[in-house]
């Protein structure tokens, strides 16, 4: 199983925004979570008047990505992971992985993986990359009802270091279950910002904070982390700097790649 780079490649990562990431991986080009609306008010799928705000615009269009060969989606239920342009985005690449209820929702080349679930894509060069779903939960124990279904993905190919996408998970006890079956692993793409609604469950993080980020860190035994999810949206309570503070005390302020 591949994991950290023993040469010290570095996979290209570049993050645009919000939780919308490419990945050039195997020669394959994977985009997580694609969102490129305008800033704006989304409505929330909830009783009452609850929105999602989105405060900054995303520096690039799906048009301005260019060639995309699949889709890491973590979940389909919020517009701050999918927007209307991004499901435009979903209809033009080859495959799309999810989370096996978004796929009852979703039409066409969408493929719904189960925890611990594997798909295999093909590489330009003949090799193949395996693209792993991995545990994630989007806020408190119990909360799937409310939040819905979510998922991370980890991508792996023999001979490339090992990519972790935690989607929006705030679970620690599961990125230690995915760090027993893949640690080290080379680059986590971690979806941070400490998002809350006053609403909803008293105010706990449906996602990892800054601190949390560090920690997940620590356990995967990561050697580089990208963190995402973090800008672009009034519910994210923690940015760019809290980030940077929390890995300095953790002493992994080195790890940090903001990938922008």
């Amino acid at each position: 199983m591949s994991g950290v780079s023993a040469t010290g490649e570095k996979i290209p990562v570049r993050v645009y925004g919000g939780p919308t990431a490419l990945i050039e991986y195997g020669g394959l080009r994977f985009v997580t979570d694609p969102t490129f609306d305008p800033p704006g008010e989304y409505p929330m799928p909830l009783p009452g008047d609850h929105k999602l705000v989105k405060t900054d615009p995303s520096p690039v269009t799906a048009a301005g990505l260019g060639r995309v060969d699949a889709v890491l989606l973590s979940h389909d239920e919020h517009d701050d992971n999918l927007d209307n342009a991004g499901r435009g985005l979903l209809a033009e690449v080859p495959v799309v992985f999810t989370t096996e209820s978004g796929a009852g929702r979703l039409s066409g080349n969408v493929i719904g993986l189960a925890f611990w679930e594997t798909a295999e894509l093909k590489r330009p060069d003949g090799g193949t990359v395996t693209v792993t779903g991995v545990p994630a939960r989007h806020g408190p124990v119990g909360c799937e009802p409310i939040t819905g279904d979510v998922i991370g993905f980890m991508l792996t190919s023999d001979d490339l270091p090992s990519i972790y996408v935690s989607g929006d998970n705030a679970a620690l006890e599961h990125v230690k279950e995915i760090a027993e079956r893949f640690a080290p692993v080379d680059t986590a793409i971690l979806f941070l910002g400490g998002a809350r609604m006053p609403f909803a469950f008293d105010g706990a993080l449906l996602t990892l904070d800054s601190a949390q980020g560090a920690e997940a860190a620590k356990t995967l035994g990561a050697r580089r982390v990208v963190p995402a999810h973090y800008d672009s949206w009034a519910h994210f309570q923690e940015g760019h700097g809290e980030i940077q503070a929390a890995f300095a005390e953790a002493g992994l302020a080195d790890r940090l790649d903001f990938a922008r």
